[in-house]
């Protein structure tokens, strides 16, 4: 997929942080761009900076813990803008606790949000890609799905998840010419990482930064994939 001016792209968690720059990046490379997201507001003003740049983009506001959210979103998507040729699974959410002290309907909420939306996305937009014999899957995963940390067990395992899910999926689909990625960010400036985690965030991870490593994905050549990127601060941002 050297050539991105025409497809179409679906991004979740679209209105800030990751999403907002991939969304960006995909509607400046060409894309049309589906934006999906809780929040209507963030939706909506990344939609308009879009637009205002001459570029293509519908705001679908999902709650993607829904399987009804979920299906309506695809039949939404292709609604308005026919199969997608790229999938990105960005949305994502934890909250830091003790597991002896978790609230398990966060647990839930994590689970649901990190891990098996994308794996409902896919099942959703995998047909069409297949039918196609191209398109890519990217997912957004997180250096806390390699090596866990105290009081984020919930996000951690999903994030793991999300690193085998990927592995998987590209040994189903690669021979249909569909790439397959996980990227897994660390410490990246976005509102997910709370103020009183005591950080310099002037020296996270850019969003545009992982924007930038799911350019890369999309441009590779057809005869390789680049299956796991890991993309970590180039100095320690921990005071």
């Amino acid at each position: 997929m050297t050539a991105l001016n025409g497809k179409v792209a679906l991004v979740t968690g679209a209105g800030r942080g990751i999403g907002r720059a991939v969304a960006l990046m995909l509607a400046k490379s060409g894309c049309r761009v589906m934006l999906s997201a809780r929040t209507v507001e963030q939706l909506q003003a990344v939609e308009r900076e879009i637009k205002d740049h001459n570029g293509i983009a519908c705001a679908l506001p999902a709650n993607l813990t829904d399987d009804a959210a979920v299906k309506k979103l695809a039949v939404e998507t292709r609604r308005v803008f026919g199969s997608v040729d790229i999938l990105i699974n960005n949305a994502g959410w934890g909250r830091r606790a003790p597991v002896t002290k978790a609230n398990i309907d966060d647990w839930d909420q994590t689970f649901r949000l990190n891990l098996r939306a994308p794996m409902m996305l896919a099942r959703e937009f995998l047909p069409d890609m297949i039918a196609k014999g191209a398109g890519a899957v990217i997912n957004i995963g997180s250096v806390s799905g390699k090596t866990g940390e105290a009081n984020g067990a919930a996000y951690s395992a999903s994030k793991f998840g999300v690193i085998g899910f990927s592995q998987s999926l590209y040994e189903e689909v690669r021979e249909h010419g569909i790439k397959v990625s996980v990227i897994l960010p660390g410490f990246v400036d976005t509102p997910l990482i709370p103020p009183n985690r005591q950080l310099d965030r002037s020296k996270m991870i850019q969003p545009n930064d992982i924007a930038d490593a799911v350019y890369y994905v999309l441009s590779s050549a057809a005869t390789c994939c680049p299956v796991e990127i890991t993309v970590r601060p180039q100095r320690t941002p921990y005071r």
